[in-house]
């Protein structure tokens, strides 16, 4: 990938801890977990991102890309994502090209969760099991405490897609993922006169 468009990771991925991270129960036993949750069950949305911890977490400690890359596959609503990252460049995207921009806006995010990752080290962390309605979406609230000292509000837009849930979007301190790769993909297609084929070229390199 362009070193140009590298350089932009900061903003986006540079959190990719908190993608990996916020479900463990902290200072709780795998059974007291269980017990916990058989007492108070969680909204579906909630339920969902609990399930999902084993995959992710997984892919945290190996720290390679195709760890993460599979649980973006099955977890991220990545078609969704990459579009709204090209925003008003989305009519420029050639159909035959579509697929491909999907795979490389997935391999785009999973090399830098991998990275990042791998910089990181989580303390402990948790979960507001009363999610937010947001139009028809759901809105997790979780919290990441680092080794550092630092820790880091989470929200998770969750959406039903095709009978399933998706991730659709991390805010972290407020700041939307999702918007801000979109940042990064515009400043790119500025550099490249607007040509999409470029960025699918990049991504997939």
């Amino acid at each position: 990938m362009s070193g140009k468009l590298l350089g932009r990771r900061v903003c986006v991925l540079g959190l990719a801890a908190v993608l990996a991270a916020p479900f463990a129960v902290p200072g709780s036993s795998v059974a007291e977990a269980a017990s916990a949750r058989a007492a108070t069950r969680p909204h579906p949305a909630v339920r969902y991102l609990q399930k999902t911890a084993v995959e992710l977490l997984r892919a945290q400690r190996l720290g390679t890309i195709a760890g993460f890359d599979r649980v973006l596959a099955r977890h991220a609503d990545v078609p969704f994502i990459a579009m709204y990252s090209l925003g008003r460049y989305k009519p420029s995207l050639p159909r035959s090209k579509q697929a491909l921009y999907y795979r490389g806006v997935r391999r785009f995010m999973a090399r830098y969760f991998a990275d990042q990752s791998r910089k990181y080290r989580i303390v402990k962390t948790a979960i507001d099991e009363k999610p937010m309605k947001d139009g028809d979406d759901w809105l997790v609230r979780s919290k990441v405490w680092l080794a550092s000292g630092s820790s880091y509000n989470v929200v998770w837009r969750i959406a039903k897609r095709r009978g399933r849930w998706r991730i659709t979007d991390v805010k972290v301190l407020g700041f939307s993922l999702a918007y801000l790769q979109r940042g990064i993909f515009h400043r790119y297609l500025q550099q490249k006169n607007g040509d999409v084929n470029a960025l699918v070229a990049a991504l997939n390199r």
